[in-house]
């Protein structure tokens, strides 16, 4: 499969090609005011997969990834030029419902942020804005939701608890299945375990190795064995600008660009 992928990756164009991507950008451009985000990223992501976005700080990573839900768009004075199509659909159409695009494109931050409430009510959080009341119907979104996130066997007990009173590692794995609760087809993770101990930034790791065979999963990270570790694609951004994607793999043994393998042997960031 990687092999396939990697035949199909067209270094030129700094994009790789995929039958049906869910996630698809073409000349996708980003400005905060006249400062510029990123610059002309075209690059499609495959479904149920693990794509990493790495690079130097400052170089375009986390503006690309909030753009993915729009996130940004709570900032004012930016702006997007180029397309960025998630599952079918130009996300910066206007006639774009913003509420059912961060449910279908769910947001895990790099600091957990549970809100003040029970552990029940932070996943209970956006089934309820989608209308879902019923006690019986919200209970099992609540158990599906904290399995899939590793958590249930830890918290079961405890639903009404509150968040806050949980560890770090698992306010982050809480904020994942409250992200999950949604349903969502995509999700996002802004540096998930840089505020982590290496013992729950394992189990953040292995989440992600069990949820990709549902969700897309696009991560990005200062942390170059991680993204070596999780992911299947790895994007390398430097001054808003994609200079490599490619297999991770690839990426991290035999990089097509210079500037590529100045960042992975440390040269650079």
């Amino acid at each position: 499969m990687k092999e396939n992928m990697r035949d199909k990756t067209t270094q030129n164009e700094g994009t790789a090609q995929c039958a049906c991507p869910i996630i698809s950008s073409n000349d996708f451009s980003f400005y905060y005011g006249t400062t510029m985000g990123v610059k002309n990223i075209t690059m499609n992501i495959n479904p149920c997969s693990v794509t990493a976005i790495i690079g130097p700080s400052g170089c375009g990573k986390s503006t690309f990834l909030r753009s993915i839900n729009r996130m940004n768009d709570l900032i004012p004075g930016v702006r997007a030029e180029g397309k960025l199509v998630v599952d079918g659909q130009d996300i910066y159409d206007k006639r774009v419902n913003l509420v059912n695009l961060r449910q279908q494109v769910g947001m895990v931050f790099q600091k957990p942020n549970p809100f003040p409430k029970s552990i029940f009510d932070n996943v209970a959080y956006g089934p309820r804005l989608q209308g879902i009341t019923n006690r019986t119907a919200l209970d099992e979104i609540i158990e599906q939701s904290l399995k899939a996130s590793a958590l249930w066997e830890e918290v079961k007990d405890n639903l009404r608890k509150s968040a806050l009173a949980l560890s770090g590692g698992q306010q982050q794995r809480l904020c994942i299945a409250r992200a999950l609760a949604t349903k969502p087809r995509v999700l996002l993770m802004d540096e998930p375990c840089s505020a982590l101990d290496p013992l729950a930034t394992g189990k953040i790791e292995d989440l992600i190795s069990q949820l990709k065979d549902n969700y897309t999963i696009v991560i990005v990270t200062h942390n170059m064995q991680q993204a070596a570790r999780v992911s299947e694609m790895t994007a390398f951004f430097c001054l808003g600008e994609l200079i490599e994607y490619d297999v991770t793999s690839k990426i991290f043994e035999n990089p097509s660009n210079k500037k590529t393998e100045d960042y992975i042997t440390g040269r650079f960031g």
